[in-house]
Protein backbone atom coordinates (compact mmCIF):
# COMPACT_ATOMS: atom_id res chain seq x y z
CA UNK A 1 0.00 0.00 0.00
CA UNK A 2 1.25 3.53 -0.48
CA UNK A 3 0.56 6.00 1.85
CA UNK A 4 1.06 9.52 3.24
CA UNK A 5 1.53 10.37 6.80
CA UNK A 6 1.84 13.59 8.55
CA UNK A 7 0.58 12.94 12.25
CA UNK A 8 3.43 12.38 14.65
CA UNK A 9 2.03 9.04 17.00
CA UNK A 10 1.36 7.57 13.07
CA UNK A 11 4.32 8.93 11.96
CA UNK A 12 6.28 7.42 14.99
CA UNK A 13 4.51 3.84 14.82
CA UNK A 14 6.28 3.37 11.21
CA UNK A 15 9.56 4.70 11.88
CA UNK A 16 10.60 5.03 15.32
CA UNK A 17 10.48 8.89 15.40
CA UNK A 18 8.52 11.92 14.86
CA UNK A 19 8.73 15.72 15.24
CA UNK A 20 6.28 18.83 14.70
CA UNK A 21 7.48 19.33 11.03
CA UNK A 22 6.91 15.86 8.71
CA UNK A 23 6.08 13.52 6.01
CA UNK A 24 6.59 10.39 5.66
CA UNK A 25 5.75 8.57 2.25
CA UNK A 26 5.19 4.72 1.57
CA UNK A 27 6.03 3.45 -1.67
CA UNK A 28 5.81 -0.12 -1.70
CA UNK A 29 8.85 -1.40 0.26
CA UNK A 30 10.30 2.59 0.51
CA UNK A 31 10.32 4.81 3.08
CA UNK A 32 11.07 8.52 2.86
CA UNK A 33 10.97 10.73 6.54
CA UNK A 34 11.09 14.26 4.98
CA UNK A 35 11.73 16.82 7.57
CA UNK A 36 13.89 20.15 7.56
CA UNK A 37 17.52 20.85 8.60
CA UNK A 38 16.60 21.51 12.78
CA UNK A 39 15.40 17.83 12.55
CA UNK A 40 17.26 16.11 10.34
CA UNK A 41 20.70 15.13 12.32
CA UNK A 42 18.32 13.47 14.97
CA UNK A 43 16.38 11.97 12.99
CA UNK A 44 19.80 10.21 10.85
CA UNK A 45 20.37 9.16 14.33
CA UNK A 46 16.88 7.50 14.94
CA UNK A 47 15.61 5.93 11.92
CA UNK A 48 16.79 2.55 10.76
CA UNK A 49 13.75 1.63 8.10
CA UNK A 50 13.52 5.21 6.09
CA UNK A 51 15.30 7.51 4.12
CA UNK A 52 15.86 11.17 5.79
CA UNK A 53 15.28 13.76 3.01
CA UNK A 54 15.78 17.34 4.12
CA UNK A 55 13.59 20.36 2.68
CA UNK A 56 12.69 23.64 3.72
CA UNK A 57 9.11 22.69 1.92
CA UNK A 58 7.65 19.47 2.72
CA UNK A 59 5.09 18.79 0.41
CA UNK A 60 8.01 20.18 -2.45
CA UNK A 61 9.75 17.50 -1.85
CA UNK A 62 7.42 14.90 -1.21
CA UNK A 63 6.09 15.93 -5.04
CA UNK A 64 9.54 16.16 -6.41
CA UNK A 65 9.62 12.28 -4.62
CA UNK A 66 6.78 11.25 -6.36
CA UNK A 67 7.46 12.40 -9.92
CA UNK A 68 9.87 10.24 -9.87
CA UNK A 69 7.94 7.26 -9.11
CA UNK A 70 5.25 5.27 -11.21
CA UNK A 71 2.76 5.19 -8.60
CA UNK A 72 -0.84 5.79 -9.83
CA UNK A 73 -2.29 5.84 -6.61
CA UNK A 74 -1.98 6.66 -3.04
CA UNK A 75 -3.76 6.44 0.17
CA UNK A 76 -4.06 9.30 2.69
CA UNK A 77 -5.94 10.00 5.85
CA UNK A 78 -8.59 13.38 5.09
CA UNK A 79 -8.13 13.84 9.02
CA UNK A 80 -4.26 14.25 8.59
CA UNK A 81 -4.00 16.27 5.83
CA UNK A 82 -5.42 19.98 5.37
CA UNK A 83 -6.82 20.50 1.72
CA UNK A 84 -4.54 23.14 0.92
CA UNK A 85 -1.41 20.44 1.81
CA UNK A 86 -3.52 17.84 -0.89
CA UNK A 87 -3.88 20.58 -4.09
CA UNK A 88 0.23 20.83 -3.69
CA UNK A 89 0.47 16.88 -4.71
CA UNK A 90 -2.96 16.93 -6.66
CA UNK A 91 -1.04 19.03 -9.16
CA UNK A 92 0.61 15.33 -9.58
CA UNK A 93 -1.32 12.37 -12.42
CA UNK A 94 -1.83 10.53 -8.97
CA UNK A 95 -4.50 9.42 -7.62
CA UNK A 96 -4.91 10.64 -4.01
CA UNK A 97 -7.57 8.06 -2.30
CA UNK A 98 -8.78 9.15 1.35
CA UNK A 99 -8.50 6.33 3.74
CA UNK A 100 -10.24 7.76 7.34
CA UNK A 101 -7.94 6.42 10.34
CA UNK A 102 -5.93 3.68 8.28
CA UNK A 103 -3.08 4.35 10.80
CA UNK A 104 -5.36 3.80 13.54
CA UNK A 105 -6.67 0.40 12.25
CA UNK A 106 -2.94 -0.61 11.59
CA UNK A 107 -2.22 0.11 15.28
CA UNK A 108 -5.38 -1.88 16.68
CA UNK A 109 -3.84 -4.59 17.93
CA UNK A 110 -0.97 -4.06 20.64
CA UNK A 111 2.16 -6.08 20.42
CA UNK A 112 3.19 -7.63 23.44
CA UNK A 113 5.84 -5.25 23.59
CA UNK A 114 3.44 -2.37 23.26
CA UNK A 115 0.99 -3.82 25.87
CA UNK A 116 4.27 -3.51 28.42
CA UNK A 117 4.79 -0.43 27.41
CA UNK A 118 1.39 0.56 28.21
CA UNK A 119 1.11 -1.48 31.46
CA UNK A 120 4.77 0.35 32.59
CA UNK A 121 2.90 3.53 31.85
CA UNK A 122 -0.32 2.52 33.87
CA UNK A 123 1.55 1.47 36.31
CA UNK A 124 3.33 4.58 36.69
CA UNK A 125 0.48 7.03 36.74
CA UNK A 126 -1.06 4.79 39.79
CA UNK A 127 2.00 5.75 41.96
CA UNK A 128 1.46 9.66 40.49
CA UNK A 129 -2.29 8.78 41.80
CA UNK A 130 -0.69 8.08 45.10
CA UNK A 131 1.18 11.23 45.39
CA UNK A 132 -1.23 13.03 44.74
CA UNK A 133 -3.52 11.92 47.06
CA UNK A 134 -0.75 12.70 49.54
CA UNK A 135 -0.88 16.26 48.69
CA UNK A 136 -4.26 16.69 48.62
CA UNK A 137 -4.02 15.52 52.47
CA UNK A 138 -3.10 19.37 53.23
CA UNK A 139 -4.44 21.48 50.26
CA UNK A 140 -7.91 22.30 51.96
CA UNK A 141 -8.81 25.43 50.87
CA UNK A 142 -7.07 25.52 47.64
CA UNK A 143 -9.07 26.48 44.18
CA UNK A 144 -9.34 23.62 41.38
CA UNK A 145 -7.37 25.92 39.30
CA UNK A 146 -4.70 25.83 41.96
CA UNK A 147 -4.65 22.14 42.35
CA UNK A 148 -5.05 21.04 38.66
CA UNK A 149 -1.11 23.33 38.68
CA UNK A 150 -0.38 20.99 40.91
CA UNK A 151 -1.60 17.87 39.75
CA UNK A 152 0.29 18.70 36.48
CA UNK A 153 3.47 19.22 38.71
CA UNK A 154 2.81 16.08 40.20
CA UNK A 155 2.45 13.65 37.40
CA UNK A 156 5.09 15.33 35.24
CA UNK A 157 7.95 14.37 38.83
CA UNK A 158 10.04 16.76 37.83
CA UNK A 159 9.89 16.07 34.19
CA UNK A 160 10.26 12.73 33.96
CA UNK A 161 6.84 12.28 32.01
CA UNK A 162 4.38 14.00 29.17
CA UNK A 163 0.93 13.64 30.08
CA UNK A 164 -1.11 11.96 27.91
CA UNK A 165 -3.55 14.66 28.15
CA UNK A 166 -4.96 17.80 30.27
CA UNK A 167 -5.74 16.30 33.57
CA UNK A 168 -9.35 16.85 35.20
CA UNK A 169 -10.06 17.85 38.69
CA UNK A 170 -13.48 18.44 39.68
CA UNK A 171 -15.14 19.33 42.72
CA UNK A 172 -19.12 18.23 43.63
CA UNK A 173 -21.10 20.01 41.21
CA UNK A 174 -18.31 20.69 38.71
CA UNK A 175 -17.61 16.91 38.80
CA UNK A 176 -21.00 16.60 36.99
CA UNK A 177 -19.13 17.57 33.90
CA UNK A 178 -17.23 15.01 31.91
CA UNK A 179 -14.36 17.41 30.70
CA UNK A 180 -14.75 19.64 33.40
CA UNK A 181 -12.50 22.76 33.36
CA UNK A 182 -10.65 23.93 36.55
CA UNK A 183 -12.41 26.66 38.47
CA UNK A 184 -12.03 28.82 41.55
CA UNK A 185 -13.98 26.52 43.67
CA UNK A 186 -12.15 26.04 46.71
CA UNK A 187 -11.81 22.05 48.33
CA UNK A 188 -13.18 21.69 51.62
CA UNK A 189 -13.58 18.66 54.07
CA UNK A 190 -16.85 16.64 53.05
CA UNK A 191 -16.68 17.29 49.52
CA UNK A 192 -16.44 14.43 46.45
CA UNK A 193 -13.55 15.13 43.96
CA UNK A 194 -12.92 13.69 40.99
CA UNK A 195 -9.43 13.12 39.30
CA UNK A 196 -9.20 11.98 35.40
CA UNK A 197 -5.75 11.66 34.33
CA UNK A 198 -2.56 10.15 32.65
CA UNK A 199 1.40 9.81 31.73
CA UNK A 200 2.90 8.65 28.81
CA UNK A 201 5.97 5.81 29.28
CA UNK A 202 7.75 5.73 25.93
CA UNK A 203 5.23 7.62 24.53
CA UNK A 204 2.54 5.08 25.21
CA UNK A 205 -0.75 7.08 27.14
CA UNK A 206 -2.68 5.44 30.39
CA UNK A 207 -5.59 6.93 31.46
CA UNK A 208 -7.15 6.44 34.72
CA UNK A 209 -10.40 8.08 36.54
CA UNK A 210 -11.01 8.00 40.43
CA UNK A 211 -14.01 9.28 42.23
CA UNK A 212 -12.67 9.83 46.05
CA UNK A 213 -14.73 11.37 49.41
CA UNK A 214 -12.31 13.90 50.88
CA UNK A 215 -12.68 13.61 54.63
CA UNK A 216 -10.57 13.03 57.30
CA UNK A 217 -7.69 11.59 54.36
CA UNK A 218 -8.55 10.41 51.03
CA UNK A 219 -7.49 7.68 49.01
CA UNK A 220 -8.11 6.71 45.05
CA UNK A 221 -9.09 3.42 46.13
CA UNK A 222 -12.36 1.76 44.18
CA UNK A 223 -14.31 1.41 47.95
CA UNK A 224 -15.33 4.76 48.51
CA UNK A 225 -17.96 5.46 51.41
CA UNK A 226 -19.95 8.79 51.02
CA UNK A 227 -21.81 10.30 53.61
CA UNK A 228 -24.11 11.53 51.52
CA UNK A 229 -26.85 9.15 50.68
CA UNK A 230 -27.90 9.53 47.12
CA UNK A 231 -23.85 10.18 46.19
CA UNK A 232 -23.00 6.40 47.96
CA UNK A 233 -26.16 4.67 45.72
CA UNK A 234 -25.11 6.63 42.77
CA UNK A 235 -21.44 5.78 43.31
CA UNK A 236 -22.35 1.64 43.74
CA UNK A 237 -23.84 1.66 40.92
CA UNK A 238 -21.45 2.65 38.52
CA UNK A 239 -18.43 0.43 40.67
CA UNK A 240 -21.23 -2.60 39.85
CA UNK A 241 -21.98 -1.19 36.03
CA UNK A 242 -17.92 -1.06 35.33
CA UNK A 243 -17.18 -4.45 36.98
CA UNK A 244 -19.63 -5.88 35.12
CA UNK A 245 -18.31 -4.80 32.02
CA UNK A 246 -14.79 -5.94 32.76
CA UNK A 247 -16.49 -9.48 33.90
CA UNK A 248 -17.99 -9.55 30.43
CA UNK A 249 -15.46 -8.34 27.77
CA UNK A 250 -14.58 -11.12 25.12
CA UNK A 251 -12.94 -11.35 22.07
CA UNK A 252 -15.61 -11.87 20.14
CA UNK A 253 -18.15 -9.60 21.33
CA UNK A 254 -19.38 -6.26 19.58
CA UNK A 255 -18.31 -2.77 20.98
CA UNK A 256 -21.60 -1.53 21.16
CA UNK A 257 -22.97 -4.60 23.24
CA UNK A 258 -20.14 -4.24 25.73
CA UNK A 259 -21.22 -0.78 26.10
CA UNK A 260 -24.56 -1.99 26.53
CA UNK A 261 -24.07 -4.52 29.64
CA UNK A 262 -22.45 -1.05 31.73
CA UNK A 263 -25.41 1.12 29.87
CA UNK A 264 -28.51 -1.21 31.31
CA UNK A 265 -26.79 -1.51 34.63
CA UNK A 266 -27.17 2.25 35.09
CA UNK A 267 -29.98 2.73 32.94
CA UNK A 268 -32.07 0.19 35.30
CA UNK A 269 -31.44 1.85 38.17
CA UNK A 270 -32.49 5.37 39.83
CA UNK A 271 -30.23 7.16 37.84
CA UNK A 272 -31.54 6.26 34.22
CA UNK A 273 -30.17 9.04 31.52
CA UNK A 274 -27.32 10.31 33.61
CA UNK A 275 -24.82 7.75 31.83
CA UNK A 276 -23.91 10.51 28.93
CA UNK A 277 -20.75 9.46 27.48
CA UNK A 278 -19.50 6.60 25.80
CA UNK A 279 -18.40 3.19 27.81
CA UNK A 280 -14.30 4.11 26.51
CA UNK A 281 -12.10 3.99 23.97
CA UNK A 282 -8.90 2.62 22.37
CA UNK A 283 -5.37 3.57 24.10
CA UNK A 284 -1.89 3.24 22.51
CA UNK A 285 0.51 6.16 21.19
CA UNK A 286 -2.54 8.28 21.10
CA UNK A 287 -4.52 9.19 24.19
CA UNK A 288 -8.14 8.56 21.39
CA UNK A 289 -7.91 5.63 19.45
CA UNK A 290 -9.88 2.53 17.98
CA UNK A 291 -11.55 1.03 19.58
CA UNK A 292 -14.38 2.88 20.63
CA UNK A 293 -16.50 1.53 23.02
CA UNK A 294 -20.12 2.98 22.28
CA UNK A 295 -23.51 2.13 21.67
CA UNK A 296 -23.24 2.37 17.66
CA UNK A 297 -20.05 0.42 17.34
CA UNK A 298 -20.56 -2.75 15.73
CA UNK A 299 -16.40 -3.42 15.50
CA UNK A 300 -15.73 -6.42 16.92
CA UNK A 301 -13.12 -6.66 19.68
CA UNK A 302 -10.06 -8.77 19.43
CA UNK A 303 -7.34 -10.20 21.54
CA UNK A 304 -4.38 -7.31 21.62
CA UNK A 305 -7.01 -4.44 22.02
CA UNK A 306 -6.30 -2.11 24.62
CA UNK A 307 -9.22 0.17 26.04
CA UNK A 308 -10.84 2.19 29.03
CA UNK A 309 -14.09 0.82 30.75
CA UNK A 310 -14.95 3.81 32.36
CA UNK A 311 -19.33 3.99 33.43
CA UNK A 312 -20.94 7.25 34.53
CA UNK A 313 -23.39 9.01 36.71
CA UNK A 314 -23.56 12.94 36.33
CA UNK A 315 -26.16 14.73 37.52
CA UNK A 316 -26.13 18.12 36.63
CA UNK A 317 -25.90 21.21 39.56
CA UNK A 318 -25.42 18.39 42.31
CA UNK A 319 -22.25 15.71 41.63
CA UNK A 320 -20.65 13.36 39.00
CA UNK A 321 -19.47 10.05 39.59
CA UNK A 322 -16.75 8.13 37.12
CA UNK A 323 -14.71 5.33 37.22
CA UNK A 324 -12.05 4.20 34.98
CA UNK A 325 -9.22 1.36 34.08
CA UNK A 326 -7.42 0.37 31.16
CA UNK A 327 -7.95 -3.87 29.93
CA UNK A 328 -6.37 -5.35 27.76
CA UNK A 329 -8.32 -8.31 25.76
CA UNK A 330 -6.28 -11.45 26.26
CA UNK A 331 -7.41 -15.33 25.62
CA UNK A 332 -10.61 -13.87 24.82
CA UNK A 333 -10.82 -12.27 28.27
CA UNK A 334 -10.46 -8.51 29.54
CA UNK A 335 -7.27 -7.98 32.15
CA UNK A 336 -7.01 -5.12 33.88
CA UNK A 337 -4.06 -3.36 33.43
Amino acid sequence: MNYILQDENAVYYEVGFSCDNELLLVLGSEKFFITDARYTTEAKEAITNAQVVEARDLFAAARKILRKTKIKKIFYDPNDLSAAQLQVLQKLSITFTPKKAFSWQKRIIKTEEEIAKIKESVRRNAEAFNRFAKFLESAEGLSEKRIHFEAEAILRNFGEYMLSFDPIFAINENAAKPHAMPTEKRLQRGDLVLFDAGIKYERYCSDRTRTSYYGQSINFDKEQKFPDSKIQKAYDIVKKAQEAAIKAARSGMKAKELDKIARDIIDKSAFSGYFVHSLGHGVGLDIHEMPFINSKNDQILEDGMVFTIEPGIYIPGEFGIRIEDMVVLRNSKAEVL
